[in-house]
């Protein structure tokens, strides 16, 4: 399973998905504790990089080590070093070799072992001749071992009805303990893969209570922009936070939400009425780099913004109906001058999108008639 281990690495200026897994690697004698790269081209970083084949090699070779010998020495580099003593491996060269093919099939999005066992199954289950269960048989048995108990995806029953599926009645699993699989065993087996059937047929229909995870909406994307002034239909770009949109907050007067936030981000009275009356959201921002902050303002500043962000859609309801146009997209914004504002292509933490989208949620709210207890 590749879960949350995802890396890549650069050829020919083409990105290769990959990931990676601990593995011993023996050199001179000592066993090195390391991780091993996976990658969506079939190579294989074992301290080199090795197609499948010659990583099987490895394995033969003992370079990539499943076996341990009692007293040998091992390491992790710059963490530890110990001596094995009684060590149990539950991998071969096979199973090993067998789970990376199965990674690499799962890099490309195409079917694994065992996503080729329960297509199997899925035939016989629909055709139950002796026929189809044979090769569903053989398909369950070309998983790596060690990866069958999770092929179901149920930790609770494990494989336990997958091997006695395709084993049938009268006939024996691979695990000895099994012992013959009974007319009742293999009628529970039956009865589990017919509730299996019914729940992930019923899945795709399930809407969780609070309603879709993902946006429907297509995202929408503010790209930086230096606006000087209002246009009569200014789209996408009378979001910004430095579109001219005068706002009143506190009394005060700014030609924008940018003009604001420096103004407010300030601690000197006159340097705070030079910034609310500069002449763009730029100027702005430069006189307010070049004087003090106020005490606790990074611990504020979002609350800050996310006040600015309701007066300005408060006081300009045009500029909301641009915003509530945009549904329920994710709100990418950008801004070259602060990664915590802007997404910057992903390197940013997007919280003037996110502040946004709040925003366009009271939004909503108040259209709806939805008030907050």
């Amino acid at each position: 399973m590749i879960g949350n281990r995802i890396t890549h690495r650069i050829a020919d200026g083409v990105r290769i998905p990959g990931t990676w897994r601990h593995a011993f690697i023996r050199n001179g004698g000592h066993y090195f504790l390391t991780d091993l790269f996976i990658y969506a081209d079939g190579i294989v970083d074992c301290w080199e990089l090795v197609t499948v084949e010659e990583f099987e090699e490895k394995l033969r070779s003992g370079w990539v080590a499943t076996t341990f010998p009692e007293g040998g020495e091992a390491s992790a580099h710059d963490l530890a070093h110990w001596k094995f003593s009684e060590p149990e491996s539950w991998l071969t060269p096979d199973l090993l070799v067998a789970e990376v093919r199965d990674t690499i099939d799962q890099l490309n999005g195409r079917p694994d072992s065992t996503g080729r066992c329960l297509a199997a199954v899925d035939v016989f289950l629909a055709d139950r001749t002796e026929e189809n269960r044979a090769v569903a048989r053989a398909a369950f048995l070309a998983v790596p071992e060690s990866q069958r108990r999770y092929a179901l995806g149920d930790m609770d029953s494990k494989d336990r009805p997958l091997r006695i599926l395709v084993a049938g009645p009268g006939a024996r699993t691979y695990l000895p303990f099994d012992g013959t699989v009974t007319q009742k065993d293999y009628d529970s087996a039956l009865a589990y893969f017919e509730e299996r059937t019914r729940w992930r047929a019923e899945r795709p229909k399930r809407v969780p209570a609070d309603g879709p995870v993902a946006s429907h909406a297509p995202a929408v994307q503010l790209y930086h922009s230096y606006p000087n002034k209002p246009v009569d239909d200014p789209g996408k770009l009378g979001l910004r936070n430095d579109y001219p949109a005068p706002i009143t907050v506190g009394g005060a007067g700014y030609p924008s939400v940018a003009h604001a936030y420096w103004a407010l981000s300030v601690v000197e009275p006159e340097v705070r009425s030079a910034i609310a009356t500069a002449e763009t959201a730029t100027a702005a921002r430069k006189l307010a780099a070049e004087a003090p902050r106020r005490d606790g303002w990074e611990q504020a500043r979002t609350a800050v913004m996310t006040r600015l962000l309701r007066a300005k859609y408060d006081q300009h309801p045009e500029l909301a109906e641009i915003l509530l146009a945009t549904d329920d997209a994710t709100v990418i914004y950008d801004d070259v001058q602060s990664a915590f504002w802007g997404d910057n292509a992903g390197q940013g933490r997007n919280w003037a999108g996110r502040l946004l989208e709040l925003v366009r949620s009271e939004l909503h709210a108040r259209r709806a008639g939805i008030s907050a207890l």
